[in-house]
């Protein structure tokens, strides 16, 4: 018998009243612990397929199965972390962290502070967690999201674009620390992006998308290309340069395509 993919989509199609977002029907299969980036043009589908996982939209045909089962609502198990700041101004950073594990009833109150503590050392804030998030930089309120995301218990991690709304530099470093990250603490992420460049230096697979409705016009195994370790030097390679181009080129054909 053949093991139960971890995370896979069968069959999924979701329409919007007339609005088809994902019209084909979409299958794909995610390993435990691999980092797939869903690559494609601002309104192809690639969000409405991630909120599926996370229980925040359900599809119109076909399921959804987290090792095996249908995907419900929300639950600790997927974390979502969004491109809005989304840290509770009145609470310090170390309880904005805590705040994730609120509702655990399985950790005693001094696990739940191990844990913050730990979470927070990881994403480099362990200075920081008496600190209010209006006294810290975008990058560290983003930060203090995936700790808290990271502590309350999530196998998988969704992110919306989540250095979107950052400078270049930032964004740049915050990939960085991403990818650290995921080394020490391996989760299975779906990282949603239409930076081409974002999306080849964090995921050891691309999934590239057409225009809407939703499919995938590849798929593509970066790591195999890239390697496994990546730091700041890897976007300066032949091999970098020569992937983000057949990408560029593949995403302006479907453009032209769907005109």
């Amino acid at each position: 018998m053949l093991p139960v993919p971890y995370l896979s989509f069968v069959a999924v199609t979701k329409n919007f009243g007339t609005l088809h977002v994902v019209e084909t029907p979409f299958n794909l299969e995610i390993p435990r612990g691999q980092f797939v980036a869903f690559l494609g043009p601002s309104g192809c589908g690639k969000t409405t397929l991630m909120r599926m996982v996370g229980g925040l939209d359900t599809p119109t045909d076909g399921s959804i199965l987290l090792e095996g089962a249908p995907v419900g609502g929300p639950d600790r198990r997927r974390g979502m972390v969004f491109q809005s700041y989304s840290s509770f101004p009145w609470l310090t950073v170390e309880q904005n962290v805590l705040f994730g594990m609120k509702y655990r009833t399985d950790l005693l109150p001094s696990e739940k502070r191990a844990r913050a503590l730990h979470y927070l050392k990881l994403v480099g804030l362990q200075d920081f967690g008496a600190a209010y998030p209006n006294r810290i930089s975008g990058g560290m309120r983003q930060r203090v999201a995936i700790a808290r995301t990271l502590a309350a218990g999530s196998e998988i991690l969704l992110m919306d674009e989540p250095f979107g709304a950052l400078d270049a530099q930032l964004r740049e470093e915050l990939q960085v620390e991403l990818r650290r990250i995921q080394t020490e603490d391996t989760k299975t992420i779906i990282f949603v992006t239409h930076d081409v460049e974002e999306a080849i230096f964090l995921a050891d697979r691309v999934i590239v998308f057409s225009p809407r409705p939703a499919t995938i016009r590849a798929d593509i195994d970066v790591t195999s290309i890239l390697g496994a370790v990546r730091d700041l030097t890897t976007r300066d390679g032949q091999a970098f340069f020569n992937l983000r181009t057949k990408i560029l080129h593949m995403l302006r054909n479907a453009h032209t395509a769907a005109a």
